[in-house]
């Protein structure tokens, strides 16, 4: 082992899950954070709690979020690295129709949660002159019909992630915004419900990033000399670019 520790949320599944693993291959511990259980102890029985060290709480209580951290083993307890995975997108409906209950779970999590996170671990991000990677999206930078809130939830990741590096300039801090594209991961099946038809299509012949891609990349990044910092990475398959503008036309 390294001696390096990653706080990787959103750790029970799709890049989350796929980060923890290949941390734990490069000798890092890992506190793995999500709202099920179940997936954590999975990771922490095929590891070893000497290499994961699971926590299970909603990203959208602070409370849970400040006790989880609070109780973090000493061997644990020195974070380099925070990965901010945790995020999801619900609903495909124009705005006009969306549900508001929808809108307000993403801004909860997608925006209120990370930066709660985040500020909790920056004093000992600072001391360590640890890193912050933030998995935003190509949503953030490209609009697209019912992309509305979870597209402005991403652009706001963005633009924290380039705030962050203005205000810690000077720590040895360094903070990445990764901005993948169509990924094949239980993205879908949460943003539609569960329909798998609906994910089944949508990847079918698209040859889509995988979590491993996405792992492989924030280990990279977090894994390049500490001059260095890759400060936006936007990825996306071969097979997927930006689409044109629409029109209406009066008939």
């Amino acid at each position: 082992m390294n001696g390096k520790t990653a706080w990787i949320t959103g750790a029970t599944a799709g890049f989350g899950a796929a980060t923890v693993e290949r941390f734990v291959a490069g000798g890092w511990r890992v506190v793995a954070s999500g709202r099920r259980m179940e997936r954590l102890q999975q990771l922490v029985d095929r590891h070893g709690a000497d290499r994961v060290h699971a926590a299970a709480f909603d990203m959208r209580d602070e409370d849970a979020m400040r006790a989880a951290h609070a109780a973090l083993p000493a061997a644990f307890a020195g974070i380099d690295l925070l990965v901010n995975n945790a995020g999801l997108a619900l609903g495909t409906a124009p705005a006009q129709q969306a549900d508001l209950a929808q809108w307000k779970q993403m801004i909860d999590t997608n925006v209120t949660a990370l930066a709660t996170i985040t500020h909790l671990l920056l004093p000992q991000l600072i001391a360590r002159r640890g890193a912050i990677i933030n998995i935003s999206s190509i949503s953030g930078s490209y609009a697209y019909r019912g992309g509305n809130v979870y597209g402005g939830t991403k652009a706001f990741v963005t633009q924290f992630s380039q705030n962050l590096r203005v205000d810690l300039h000077g720590t040895g801090v360094r903070v990445t915004s990764i901005e993948p594209g169509m990924a094949e991961t239980e993205f879908t099946l949460v943003r539609t419900g569960g329909d798998q038809a609906a994910s089944d299509q949508l990847y079918a012949g698209a040859h889509p990033i995988t979590a491993g891609d996405i792992a492989d990349t924030i280990w990279w990044i977090a894994t390049l000399p500490p001059h260095l910092d890759v400060t936006r990475l936007e990825i996306m398959p071969v097979n997927q670019s930006a689409a044109g503008l629409q029109i209406a036309r009066d008939s």
